[in-house]
Protein backbone atom coordinates (compact mmCIF):
# COMPACT_ATOMS: atom_id res chain seq x y z
CA UNK A 1 0.00 0.00 0.00
CA UNK A 2 1.33 3.46 -0.89
CA UNK A 3 2.58 5.66 1.93
CA UNK A 4 0.36 8.60 2.84
CA UNK A 5 2.05 11.92 2.00
CA UNK A 6 -0.33 14.18 3.92
CA UNK A 7 0.89 13.70 7.47
CA UNK A 8 1.02 16.11 10.37
CA UNK A 9 4.50 17.56 10.71
CA UNK A 10 6.52 20.20 12.54
CA UNK A 11 6.87 22.64 9.60
CA UNK A 12 6.09 26.26 10.41
CA UNK A 13 2.57 27.38 9.52
CA UNK A 14 3.62 31.04 9.52
CA UNK A 15 6.60 30.38 7.23
CA UNK A 16 4.35 28.43 4.87
CA UNK A 17 1.82 31.28 4.72
CA UNK A 18 4.52 33.94 4.29
CA UNK A 19 5.80 32.02 1.26
CA UNK A 20 2.44 32.29 -0.59
CA UNK A 21 3.41 34.43 -3.58
CA UNK A 22 0.00 35.92 -4.40
CA UNK A 23 -0.53 38.84 -2.02
CA UNK A 24 -4.33 38.51 -1.92
CA UNK A 25 -4.17 34.75 -1.43
CA UNK A 26 -1.58 35.24 1.35
CA UNK A 27 -3.76 37.82 3.16
CA UNK A 28 -6.81 35.58 2.75
CA UNK A 29 -4.87 32.60 4.13
CA UNK A 30 -3.87 34.55 7.23
CA UNK A 31 -7.51 35.58 7.76
CA UNK A 32 -8.72 31.98 7.28
CA UNK A 33 -6.07 30.84 9.77
CA UNK A 34 -7.51 33.17 12.44
CA UNK A 35 -11.09 32.23 11.53
CA UNK A 36 -10.39 28.49 11.85
CA UNK A 37 -8.49 28.94 15.11
CA UNK A 38 -11.45 30.83 16.53
CA UNK A 39 -14.02 28.33 15.21
CA UNK A 40 -12.18 25.22 16.41
CA UNK A 41 -10.31 26.45 19.47
CA UNK A 42 -7.33 24.43 18.20
CA UNK A 43 -3.80 25.35 17.16
CA UNK A 44 -2.83 24.98 13.50
CA UNK A 45 -0.44 22.30 12.29
CA UNK A 46 1.02 21.65 8.87
CA UNK A 47 -0.26 18.52 7.13
CA UNK A 48 1.99 17.52 4.28
CA UNK A 49 3.63 20.44 2.52
CA UNK A 50 0.56 22.54 1.73
CA UNK A 51 -2.36 22.02 4.15
CA UNK A 52 -2.89 23.93 7.38
CA UNK A 53 -5.05 21.74 9.59
CA UNK A 54 -6.83 21.87 12.92
CA UNK A 55 -7.49 18.93 15.22
CA UNK A 56 -7.18 15.40 13.88
CA UNK A 57 -8.91 12.08 13.57
CA UNK A 58 -8.02 8.52 12.69
CA UNK A 59 -9.84 6.80 9.85
CA UNK A 60 -9.94 3.20 8.69
CA UNK A 61 -11.61 2.08 5.48
CA UNK A 62 -13.14 -1.35 4.83
CA UNK A 63 -10.20 -1.96 2.47
CA UNK A 64 -7.88 -1.82 5.46
CA UNK A 65 -6.37 1.53 4.44
CA UNK A 66 -6.06 3.78 7.48
CA UNK A 67 -4.40 6.96 8.59
CA UNK A 68 -4.75 10.28 10.32
CA UNK A 69 -5.99 13.59 8.92
CA UNK A 70 -6.99 17.02 10.13
CA UNK A 71 -10.66 17.54 10.96
CA UNK A 72 -10.76 20.89 9.15
CA UNK A 73 -8.10 22.71 7.21
CA UNK A 74 -7.22 24.85 4.25
CA UNK A 75 -4.64 25.31 1.53
CA UNK A 76 -3.90 28.52 -0.38
CA UNK A 77 -3.56 27.03 -3.87
CA UNK A 78 -2.65 28.99 -7.00
CA UNK A 79 -6.19 28.95 -8.42
CA UNK A 80 -8.23 29.22 -5.19
CA UNK A 81 -8.12 28.86 -1.46
CA UNK A 82 -9.32 25.34 -0.73
CA UNK A 83 -11.08 24.77 2.58
CA UNK A 84 -11.45 21.20 3.80
CA UNK A 85 -14.59 21.81 5.81
CA UNK A 86 -17.55 19.91 4.38
CA UNK A 87 -18.41 17.09 6.76
CA UNK A 88 -22.13 16.73 6.02
CA UNK A 89 -23.37 18.47 9.16
CA UNK A 90 -27.12 19.00 9.39
CA UNK A 91 -26.99 22.75 8.70
CA UNK A 92 -24.32 22.62 6.00
CA UNK A 93 -26.55 23.11 2.95
CA UNK A 94 -28.34 26.12 4.46
CA UNK A 95 -25.03 27.74 5.37
CA UNK A 96 -23.62 27.12 1.89
CA UNK A 97 -26.63 28.92 0.37
CA UNK A 98 -25.79 32.00 2.47
CA UNK A 99 -22.01 31.79 2.04
CA UNK A 100 -21.53 33.68 -1.21
CA UNK A 101 -19.47 32.87 -4.29
CA UNK A 102 -17.79 29.47 -4.00
CA UNK A 103 -17.42 26.13 -5.72
CA UNK A 104 -17.94 22.87 -3.95
CA UNK A 105 -16.17 19.54 -4.05
CA UNK A 106 -17.09 16.40 -2.11
CA UNK A 107 -15.44 17.52 1.13
CA UNK A 108 -14.09 20.93 0.26
CA UNK A 109 -14.89 24.49 -0.72
CA UNK A 110 -13.05 26.50 -3.34
CA UNK A 111 -13.00 30.24 -2.73
CA UNK A 112 -11.33 32.59 -5.17
CA UNK A 113 -11.22 35.56 -2.79
CA UNK A 114 -12.31 35.77 0.82
CA UNK A 115 -14.08 39.03 -0.08
CA UNK A 116 -16.50 36.92 -2.19
CA UNK A 117 -17.99 35.21 0.87
CA UNK A 118 -19.62 36.11 4.16
CA UNK A 119 -16.89 35.33 6.70
CA UNK A 120 -19.39 35.04 9.58
CA UNK A 121 -21.17 32.28 7.64
CA UNK A 122 -17.83 30.68 6.79
CA UNK A 123 -16.85 30.67 10.46
CA UNK A 124 -20.16 29.01 11.38
CA UNK A 125 -19.63 26.44 8.62
CA UNK A 126 -16.17 25.61 10.00
CA UNK A 127 -17.51 25.43 13.56
CA UNK A 128 -20.36 23.08 12.54
CA UNK A 129 -18.05 20.91 10.46
CA UNK A 130 -15.53 20.60 13.28
CA UNK A 131 -18.28 19.69 15.73
CA UNK A 132 -19.67 17.09 13.29
CA UNK A 133 -16.22 15.55 12.82
CA UNK A 134 -15.63 15.43 16.59
CA UNK A 135 -18.90 13.53 17.01
CA UNK A 136 -18.12 11.19 14.12
CA UNK A 137 -14.56 10.49 15.28
CA UNK A 138 -14.44 10.76 19.08
CA UNK A 139 -10.95 10.64 20.54
CA UNK A 140 -10.22 7.39 22.33
CA UNK A 141 -8.19 7.95 25.49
Amino acid sequence: MAEIKTKKNAASVSEFLEAVSNETRRADAKAVLKLMQKATGKKPKMWGSAIVGFDEYHYKYDSGHEGDMCMVGFSPRASATVLYTLAGSSGEDALLKKLGKHKRGKGCLYINKLADVDTAVLEELVRESHKCMQQRYPKVK
